[in-house]
């Protein structure tokens, strides 16, 4: 039941709109008899189908696309006639594999083809045995984007079909299967010798051509139709291609009755090869079943020139590493290549890898070096190079230093056993400045704020070694406040609520409840200011004052004038709140009852301009309202003289 609805929903799916598969560049389907039921006479078979798809293949933005192996997916079984036998069948997958092939020749720069393969599987189906047999066909659009010898390749159909014998035949017959998962890639204007032989459970005769590849039944673009057989509908090949030249070349492509395909192609491209293998009964010479398989074969125009590429001139410095010198192969070389290393100490090795080359030395000095790439084949290219080998510097620096009220102390520790030491450049790392540096072996630098600093040392040295060393360094900060000053009711207790640091000390403390809390309760009554000491568990330490003044209260206390004159004194009109703990409103009218300034920060107050210009000098109508420590709304009004 389970699979029936899950049949449903896929068609369902694939009724919705166009899905195009673009990435599915072959395949093949085939069959394996699993004996007769023998409660009910019928023959038990699995089918099994593989698919390849172009493992670099995505689909990006474009709608309806795929580029991923759809799982189940459905195949039809009809009658030779073209009577469908039952609804569709479901296919899951068992595995997938990667397929990986690399071109393999030393004058010829790799190239290297990507491709995945899918194994479905059915559950057992049983058939009755009938004259004609079956045909069994898994239809899909759509082949892989952009090949070479098909048109319009990302909206050609597939067609992927095996054929069970009749009654006149064998039914409980095995189909043949081509059991090579590889992904051929190969040169323009190389000859071509590939193995593509099938095998056959049954031992039965094999012989091999090349065929047309078939489309998804008539109807190129619609996956979502089933065609009956006859299938001898094809994909619409490009001319000069078809399924018997699929490549083109000089000679053209061919495969022999072992399976070996053979030919020289002449143009770069991805071509889809279609190749039957036809199985004949050794008893009665009767054919069995014709069995094709879509393969993707690549070819590059590997026209490439052979370089020889390795540092010309080497410092090895490192002490970590002793005498043995690591050297980087640059060479553009073959994937078979070899390289044959040469040093003046009269040693050479060959080697088949472009990984890094390690060279032990005797003693310290300079030698010469050379690398042949392809020694003794016409691809052949050399280079030289120069070893400075005069190991033993060891680079690093100590910082000492982590707050930042205090200079940070840096000692370069770097030595240099084969050498002196002649240049040093730090960079301290502090984006703030282009003066962040010094070329002395112990500087000291003053950071303007806390923060995780990037330290780098760079070293020359008389043997021409550079070296560059880094340190990531956390400087720590205290940033002290003891919050704003403020004006009290006389009576009127006071949290305190001191910030930036670990530790906190207020001075003095008769008159806290806890001098070295963060936010002690003041209990006072007389104008004071308290001291506050910050600090963290680095040593860093600041301080910062709040000043406390107490007034009769709770009560507004306003001005009747000011004179915004710039004169720094009196040019701003402001309330004092004593005893208030929320404001409703402050806001100031001129005589024609047009609003001038409303706010509610009492420390800011109003400069004497409006909309962007200097206020008249004249008398203004001021409102206030808020509420006291005790609950209680306190409204004012009144005026204030304006004077210049």
């Amino acid at each position: 039941m389970g699979k029936f609805v899950t049949l449903l929903i896929l068609l369902a799916c694939f009724l919705i709109g166009d899905v195009y598969a673009y990435h599915i560049i072959g395949g093949e389907i085939f069959y394996r008899h699993l004996g007769i039921n023998p409660t009910n006479g019928l023959h038990r078979y699995r089918i099994i189908m593989k698919l390849y798809r172009d493992g670099n293949f995505v689909c990006g933005t474009r709608q309806g696309c795929l580029d991923y192996f759809e799982n189940p997916v459905p195949f039809h079984i009809f009658t030779a006639s073209g009577s469908r036998v039952g609804a569709p069948r479901l296919m899951t997958i068992a595995r997938t594999a990667s397929i990986r092939d690399t071109l393999k020749n030393p004058c010829l720069a790799p190239q290297t083809v990507y491709l995945e393969v899918a194994f479905y599987e059915s559950d057992v189906i049983e058939l009755a045995a009938i004259p004609g047999g079956y045909y069994v066909s898994y239809q899909r659009c759509c082949r892989g984007e952009a090949l070479t010898n098909i048109y319009n390749s990302e909206r050609e159909g597939s067609n992927f079909v095996t054929w069970i014998p009749g009654t006149e035949l064998r039914p409980e017959n095995n189909s043949a299967v081509f059991d090579i998962e590889e992904a051929p890639v190969i040169c323009a204007g190389l000859p071509l010798r590939y193995n593509y032989r099938a095998i056959d459970p049954d031992g039965d005769s094999l012989t091999y051509a090349l065929c047309s590849a078939l489309t998804g039944g008539n109807s190129r673009n619609n996956e979502n139709v089933a065609n009956p057989p006859p299938y001898n509908t094809t994909v619409s090949y490009i001319p000069p291609y078809n399924g018997g030249n699929p490549m083109g070349g000089s000679p053209p492509l061919s495969i022999d009755n072992n399976g070996l395909i053979t030919g020289t192609p002449d143009r770069a491209g991805q071509f889809v090869v279609s190749v039957c293998v036809s199985e004949w009964d050794r008893a009665t010479r009767r054919l069995l079943g014709t069995h094709h398989k879509d393969i993707l074969i690549t070819v590059y125009n590997c026209s490439t020139r052979i370089t020889a590429s390795t540092p010309s001139t080497l410092y090895h410095c490192n002490d970590s590493l002793g005498m043995r010198v690591p050297i980087t192969n640059n060479s553009v070389a073959g994937f078979t290549s070899q390289f044959l290393w040469t040093f003046s100490d009269g040693t050479d090795t060959i080697t088949d890898s472009r990984n890094v080359f390690y060279k032990t030395f005797a003693d310290t000095g300079v030698f010469n070096l050379k690398l042949v790439v392809n020694p003794g084949l016409p691809c052949t290219d050399s280079t030289t190079g120069r070893i400075f080998n005069y190991p033993g510097l060891r680079t690093g620096f100590t910082v000492q230093g982590l707050c930042r009220e205090n200079p940070v102390f840096f000692t370069d520790t770097s030595t240099y056993r084969n050498g002196v030491i002649t240049y040093r450049q730090w960079d301290f790392g502090d984006a703030a400045t282009d003066a962040d540096t010094s070329n002395i072996t112990t500087p000291l630098y003053r950071y303007a704020n806390g923060d995780i600093y990037t330290i780098k040392l760079h070293i020359q040295t008389n043997r021409g070694c550079e070296a560059t060393v880094t340190k990531n360094f956390r400087l720590y900060d205290v940033r002290p406040f003891a919050g704003n000053d403020t004006i009290l009711a006389r009576g009127q207790t006071l949290r305190l609520n001191g910030q930036g640091g670990e530790m906190y000390q207020w001075t003095p403390a008769h008159m806290l409840s806890d001098a070295n809390a963060r936010d002690p309760v003041l209990t006072w009554n007389e104008e004071i200011t308290l001291r506050l000491r910050v600090s963290n568990q680095q040593g860093g330490v600041g301080f910062d004052d709040i000043n406390v003044k107490y007034y009769t209260g709770p009560e507004f206390y306003i001005p009747n004038a000011f004179s915004p004159n710039g004169d720094g004194v009196n040019d701003f009109f402001r309330f004092i709140p004593v005893g208030i703990k929320e404001y409703q409103y402050f806001r100031i009218f001129n005589r024609w009852g047009e609003l001038v300034y409303n706010s509610l920060d009492f420390r800011k107050g109003w400069d004497g301009y409006h909309k962007g210009r200097p206020a008249a000098v004249d008398t203004y109508l001021w409102i206030l309202e808020g509420i006291d420590l005790h609950g209680v709304k306190i409204s004012k009004k009144g005026t204030v003289t304006l004077l210049r």
